[in-house]
């Protein structure tokens, strides 16, 4: 069976649950143990940046879950797939913060509120580690946070990112420029021809009808192997209610209904709550990726200087993980 016949068989068993480092994650260390831990809790998919640093250090991680899960008594059957997320011009999945020195209060709000702790004492941001969320722009009093575009060109890095272990793309298109959208899409499907490729979307800037209108237009590039990744509000899941994952249930219910075949991911908002919802509603998809919530569950853990010696503490880690996975995985095959 090739790869893209087992993803295929994944899907159709509602089985893939997807742990999504960051797009703009460029923290290889701690995309390692993402991959690691997750690998080992059941996730199907590791989504990170298209970086190839980073590739290496997710497929090593894969790689070290494979050699430790006999010592925590778990059976790994199959590999999951690592893939890249490249984002448009526009959109903030491949944005970084900037801090103005000369506007900044040195208040602390932003340092606080940073999720991915990208903001150093002296307030500057580590750009390895900002996702481009915002969250530090929304509560700056004196708006000294600004953004800038970080784009690695798709030509050199995509073939890279292959040969280093990468098996899927995900092109975030949620900007209006179709004629961009395309080219981009043209290009990704040209480098890879035997697998899924996914489309990321929410509805910031897209009318449902264009949502629906972009979908059957990469379905005429990728008419076998296309993966919609319905966002409900990206970068979003910090909390773990209902409210909070309601916009990917109703993104994944509006592409549900036009009856195309594609396989839907669930994204954006998304939390423990998100299976069930999704099952209250009635609504079918093929996958959930979580990204915001599952790395804030198990970072305190990682981030403990003897995690990478201490057995117990990787096996705290997947137990917080597996729950997190099973929470979902169990409504979505109910």
């Amino acid at each position: 069976m090739s790869r893209y016949e087992e993803l295929k068989e994944i899907f159709e068993r509602r089985e893939y649950f997807k742990i999504v480092c960051g797009a703009g994650n460029e923290d290889a260390e701690e995309v390692r143990k993402l991959s690691l831990i997750y690998t080992l809790a059941g996730a199907l998919g590791i989504d990170i940046s298209a970086n190839v640093e980073v590739v290496k250090s997710s497929s090593l991680g894969v790689d070290q879950a494979f050699e430790l899960a006999p010592k925590l008594g778990i059976k790994l059957k199959t590999r999951p797939f690592i893939n890249v997320s490249i984002g448009m011009r526009g959109d903030p999945h491949i944005r970084k913060a900037k801090i103005d020195a000369s506007l900044c209060t040195h208040c602390d709000a932003c340092r606080k509120d940073c999720i991915q702790k990208a903001i150093a004492d002296q307030h500057q941001v580590i750009e390895k580690k900002c996702i481009g969320c915002g969250d530090c722009a929304r509560v700056c009093p004196v708006n000294a946070v600004t953004f800038f575009d970080k784009r690695s060109e798709l030509k050199t890095i995509l073939p890279e990112c292959l040969k280093n272990g990468v098996e899927t793309f995900e092109l975030h298109a949620i900007i209006p420029d179709d004629e961009s959208v395309e080219k981009d899409w043209q290009l990704m499907a040209g480098f890879l021809k035997d697998n899924f490729i996914s489309m990321c979307m929410d509805r910031s800037q897209l009318s449902d009808h264009h949502l629906i209108k972009r979908i059957k237009s990469a379905l005429a590039v990728t008419p076998d192997r296309l993966i919609v990744q319905a966002d409900g509000v990206p970068m979003s899941g910090g909390s773990d209610d209902f409210n909070t994952t309601l916009q990917t249930v109703a993104i994944s219910d509006i592409i549900i209904k036009h009856k195309l075949p594609v396989k839907i991911l669930a994204s954006g908002g998304t939390n423990s709550k998100t299976g069930e919802l999704l099952k209250l509603c009635g609504v079918k998809v093929h996958g959930i990726s979580i990204g915001t919530f599952a790395r804030k569950i198990v970072v305190t853990i990682i981030n403990q200087k003897d995690f990478d010696n201490d057995l117990a503490l990787l096996k705290q880690a997947v137990n917080v993980a597996k729950k997190l996975v099973d929470a979902n995985m169990e409504p979505l095959r109910g």
